[in-house]
């Protein structure tokens, strides 16, 4: 199983701590980094890192990261990094064959997140996406989450930033099948921006968004000064293993 980690954005709202989100260092470690030894801890054999924005600086970094995490970490480059996210997803699926993890490259999750969600594949969803229930803990900056609504049998009803009504946050990890991409492709052909959440609402209404929710597991969206200081903080505690394996 492949993982693809997207790390093709600007990341302003990181600017004061680091000119490149992905090589943001949280406890002394690259936030990229963590991503692909989380990775790797789930059971990812191969990394795809979708770059955009610096794409040289980071992807001269990637042999080094590659060798340090014990893992095969390639690039694959999105034309133009200022569109929407849902055209990086589709240039790290170009790379892969089957189903693979999704990440952010500003989300770290605690081990049994990645390694539940990579064993939720079935043949009635396109797509998995990890959820948190607790909609109001205060490690999620509400003016930034991606909001879920699901129906009775837990796949998605609605998702997107500005959604009604709700009953779950995205955790920003998905176990993804090729019906993702071209569902975002589809978006795209139709008019609209090819955002993530366009290709995750097609796969919704058609029945083929399926949840997965992580159980009061600990995760972080490292979006902004407030949450890198506590993830300084935290990861060390909520990822010994990774931790551990690079001291």
């Amino acid at each position: 199983m492949d993982a693809v980690i997207i790390a093709a954005g600007f990341g302003s709202r990181l600017r004061d701590i680091s000119d490149s989100k992905p090589m943001t260092p949280v406890a002394g470690v690259p936030l990229l980094e963590l991503g692909v030894r989380q990775a790797k801890a789930a059971g990812a054999s191969r990394v795809i890192v979708v770059t955009g924005h610096e794409a040289d600086r980071l992807e001269a970094a990637l042999p080094a990261l590659s060798a340090r995490a014990g893992i095969p970490v390639e690039a694959a480059r999105v034309p133009d990094w200022s569109k929407p996210n849902g055209w990086s997803v589709i240039a790290g699926a170009e790379r892969t064959s089957g189903d693979y993890l999704l990440m952010m490259s500003d989300h770290i999750f605690s081990a049994p997140i990645l390694g539940g969600l990579a064993r939720q594949g079935a043949a009635d969803r396109g797509v998995t996406l990890a959820v948190d229930l607790r909609t109001d803990d205060p490690l999620i900056d509400p003016d930034d989450a991606t909001w879920v609504s699901r129906d009775e049998r837990g796949f998605i009803r609605a998702i997107g930033k500005t959604i009604p009504s709700y009953d779950a946050v995205d955790c920003g990890a998905f176990l993804c099948t090729a019906e993702l991409a071209e569902a975002i492709r589809e978006a795209i052909a139709d008019g609209l921006a090819g955002s993530l959440s366009e290709g995750m609402q097609r796969l919704a209404d058609r029945g083929r968004a399926a949840t997965w929710e992580i159980g009061g597991a600990w995760w972080l969206d490292v979006d902004d000064p407030r949450a890198h200081a506590l993830a300084e903080d935290q990861a060390p505690r909520f990822l010994p293993e990774i931790y551990a394996s690079i001291s």
